[in-house]
């Protein structure tokens, strides 16, 4: 049994997401790295050793199986994760998955039931909801400092070339840019605004067939959100809350933003967001403005750990999920998805 000032997670997975939340939770005094699963040994053992020398497994029920670990947390390729949730719930483990928590909104709705009926926290790990920025964010539009929001937007971009084996476009390893990119904008909006009342949008196909550029426009009664992502070019990466009395804009890159941007005129922070950061607006964007506030919420590492830490208070007080991440709103997020893409993309 684990210490009860030190919890063990157990990692699935060696790639990069894993290595980062790893090293994260090095930032929790709390917290250590118990056992690592994949399923290479040698993988497992060599991430092992990067990261104080946790058991290492190849085999699936016995890493799950392993007393030492009191949640698992999933970093392995997307089409994986739904799968595996469901094997450690069964195992009576809590599970983290990194996002998208599962290809399909019905995925996560057995996830949720094989959570519940096994009383097993499980959360999807959209980490940008527990950043610092956002949480502050949050707060302070609940507050009304820029007033009621009426509009959204955001782009989220990388670009990544079409190459033979990519991840990113390989439709069996749950390839494509709303699954990659496009879950931390329509996430970060849900969180916003809630579940909107109507969406549209469109996608532009990869010569694999899946999406190469999505657009979403979710409508609320007195708010819209205009949301795209896209592997086709590296974007400004940053989101505009524009509300009835101010402006806010999550700096780049807005999934892991450390800078947030308040304009005390909604204009002001429109006219900001489309300048962009390049070039002479990123000259301008460091000199003081009036009717601006830049409000520094740095942070060492990643920022993974603030999820973690999160998840693991949760379990510890015995509760199932986290109300800022439940699994409701990520099949939400997945219906969107799944809404967009019932579409004809347009053709590469």
């Amino acid at each position: 049994m684990a210490q009860q000032n030190s919890f063990g997670w157990g990692i699935m997975g060696t790639g990069a997401i894993a290595g980062l939340f790893a090293a994260d939770l090095g930032l929790l005094p709390q917290a250590r790295i118990a056992a690592v699963q994949s399923r290479s040994l040698e993988k497992a053992q060599g991430f092992a050793a990067r990261f104080g020398g946790a058991t290492a497994y190849d085999d699936e029920a016995a890493f799950l199986a392993d007393p030492a670990i009191e949640a698992v947390y999933i970093a392995t390729p997307n089409h994986l994760h739904a799968a595996q949730a469901l094997k450690a719930i069964a195992a009576g483990k809590p599970v983290l998955i990194e996002k998208p928590i599962a290809l399909a909104s019905a995925d996560v709705e057995k996830i949720a039931q094989a959570a519940s009926e096994r009383g097993v926290f499980a959360m999807e790990a959209l980490w940008s909801r527990f950043l610092p920025a956002v949480r502050r964010a949050r707060e302070q539009i609940a507050a009304s400092r820029i007033g009621k929001v009426r509009c959204i937007r955001a782009d989220l971009s990388y670009l990544h070339p079409e190459e033979p084996g990519s991840r990113f476009f390989d439709p069996a390893l749950g390839g494509g840019a709303a699954f990659d990119l496009g879950v931390y904008p329509l996430s970060l909006a849900q969180h916003l605004l809630g579940e909107p009342l109507a969406v549209s949008g469109s996608w532009l196909a990869a010569g694999t067939g899946v999406d190469r550029r999505s657009f979403f426009r979710l409508d609320y009664p007195a708010a819209v959100a205009e949301l795209s992502c896209g592997f086709d070019r590296d974007g400004a990466n940053r989101l505009l809350v524009e509300g009835e009395r101010g402006g806010l804009i999550f700096e780049a890159p807005f999934l892991k933003v450390q800078r947030l941007s308040w304009y005390a005129d909604a204009s002001r922070a429109v006219a900001a967001y489309e300048r962009g950061i390049g070039g002479m607006a990123r000259l301008l964007d460091r000199l003081p403005q009036s009717g601006r506030a830049s409000e520094s919420c740095a942070f060492p590492g990643s920022g993974l750990q603030f999820q973690a830490e999160a998840a693991m208070a949760a379990i510890r007080a015995g509760k199932s999920g986290c109300p800022e991440m439940p699994l409701g709103e990520s099949a939400a997020v997945l219906r969107i998805i799944e809404a967009i893409r019932a579409q004809p993309g347009t053709a590469p």
